[in-house]
């Protein structure tokens, strides 16, 4: 223990290599921060700051994509969500927040619904399903437009409009899968809501 200690203690942080880590504040905002030996910098995340350490190219761009799915229901990623310009685009009154970890931006301009699901095969999405139907028939019944997103708008919030067409408008699996599609191609719930929803009989 005590070699281990004397050694510790000689280290050097000038022996460090390089580190730059990306982070991304509650508020979206991209920073890099860079760390060599005692220098720690943090600057915005750009583009140009991925070298060839990058193991693949990154999308920076926002996803501002809004499925219309039906006239009173939306469908898209938190991007959207938190974006002022594309809420108003489409006249959104309600937000369904289906997400882990994502803050609701305008809570005194629209009437937010948090249901926190977590993007796991093995999470039972229909046990969800009854809160955020009611939800959204409430914002349909008072003449709103309800956006439903979750982090990216792909698995978690595109299940949850799938099962409501599902359970509301009876139509099948693939009818809800295919209209919702149809609105959001990038829709990919994973294989255990995939699983859920092909037996789901609301």
């Amino acid at each position: 223990m005590n070699s281990l200690a004397h050694e510790i203690e000689g280290f050097s942080k000038v022996h460090l290599r390089k580190q730059s880590t990306r982070v991304t504040t509650v508020t979206g905002k991209k920073l890099l921060e860079t760390r060599n030996g005692d220098d720690f910098h943090v600057a915005d995340d750009l583009q140009q700051d991925c070298d060839a350490a990058c193991g693949f190219v990154q999308d920076l761009n926002m996803d501002l994509q809004v499925g219309t799915i039906r006239p009173f229901l939306l469908l898209s990623s938190q991007d959207a969500a938190h974006d002022i310009d594309t809420l108003k685009k489409y006249k959104v009154t309600h937000v369904l927040n289906v997400a882990y970890g994502v803050e609701n931006a305008f809570p005194q301009l629209f009437t937010y619904k948090t249901v926190t699901i977590l993007d796991l095969p093995e999470t039972d999405i229909t046990s969800y399903f009854p809160d955020c139907f009611e939800f959204i028939n409430q914002a349909s019944q008072q003449g709103g437009v309800v956006l439903v997103h979750c982090n990216a708008g792909v698995s978690r919030s595109a299940s949850v409009v799938i099962g409501f067409l599902m359970s509301q408008e009876k139509l099948s699996f693939e009818e809800a899968f295919s209209t919702v599609k149809s609105a959001r191609p990038y829709i990919q719930p994973n294989p255990g809501f995939m699983n859920q929803l092909k037996k789901y009989h609301p």
